[in-house]
């Protein structure tokens, strides 16, 4: 569980990414799931867009992508989600 204050770190330092993956109409998947646990172990922080056709509220999708990939939502703001997870082989952020 993070802090208010790890939050407050990973919002900055993910405000400069672009989004890599964007859920549209047919909702999350597996296959999606599998993808952005990748990109997490790579990256540690991914920016993920919810497009305007999803048919799931973006809470939900937020939720989903959290549980799916067993990584902690940083934050949800408008249609854009980012979520944080600790890489095993490629640490990168020190958290405060």
């Amino acid at each position: 569980m993070l802090t208010g204050k790890q939050k407050r770190f990973l919002r900055s330092e993910a405000h400069h990414l672009d989004p890599i993956f964007q859920v549209g109409k047919g909702g999350v998947n597996e296959a999606m799931l599998v993808q952005i646990g990748e990109a997490l172990e790579k990256r540690e922080l991914v920016k993920i867009s919810i497009l305007q056709n999803n048919e799931d509220g973006k809470h939900e999708v937020a939720k989903h992508l959290a549980e799916g990939t067993k990584a902690e939502l940083v934050q949800l703001i408008g249609h854009t989600v980012v979520l944080y997870k600790v890489s095993v082989n490629n640490k990168r952020i020190d958290l405060p």
